[in-house]
This record gives structure tokens, sequence and C-alpha cells, in this order.
């Protein structure tokens, strides 16, 4: 079992910046990969961005050279820096890792981003 535990969210205004992180604790193979997606009211969830153990990555149009997901593989922790946010960037952000073939998922952390 894997448990993933999500920090950093919070209200800024457009513009800002904020930093998530993720930490993950369990059962995890040293293959793996972690990411990030969100979900706004009245929305599914979506892509922000993943990325692999070997540091392969993976984005969403719409945040790319706004946001930079980062990994630290000893702490199993994973950050994805938020710059020029905007309004419509306002969603929960949930961590996901899939690790030996499950996916496992975050509570979520809101990110409200204010005009």
């Amino acid at each position: 079992q894997v448990r993933l535990v999500e920090s950093g969210g919070g209200l800024v205004q457009a513009g800002g910046s904020l930093r998530l992180s993720c930490a993950a604790s369990g059962s995890i193979s040293s293959i793996n990969v972690m990411g990030w997606f969100r979900q706004a009211p009245g929305n599914e969830r979506e892509l922000v961005a993943t990325i692999t153990s070997g540091g392969s990555t993976n984005w969403s149009d719409s945040v790319k050279g706004r946001f930079a997901i980062s990994r630290d593989n000893d702490k199993n922790t994973v950050y994805l820096q938020m710059n020029s946010l905007k309004p419509e960037d306002t969603a929960v952000y949930y961590c996901r890792m899939i690790s030996r073939g499950y996916v496992y998922w975050g509570q979520g952390t809101q990110v409200t981003v204010s005009s």
C-alpha cells in the first residue's frame, strides 16, 4: 500500500506563485511515475504534469512554460512549482503515483487564484 500526502496549496493572486509537494510512503517500487492532476468544479480531472523516476516528463499544454515538475527519488517526493498563475488554474490539485501497476491518489489540495 502507498500513501500520498500533498501540501502547499492556498490562495494567491493572479501572476503569483505556489509550490506543491507530494510525499509518498509505503511499498514503493524504485521504478514509478509521479505527477499532478487537477479538477475544477464541474470539470473532469485532467493532467497537469507527470515525471518518471528516470526524469521523463509529460505536460498539459495549458501549463507549459509556467509550471515546473521535479522529484527527489530519495525522498519519494514530487514537486510542482507553479508560476504566473491564472484564475483558470483554480482547482483541487491531486498527486498521483503509479507503482507496480497500481494507481494511487492523494487527498487533494485546493489552489485558488484570484483575479
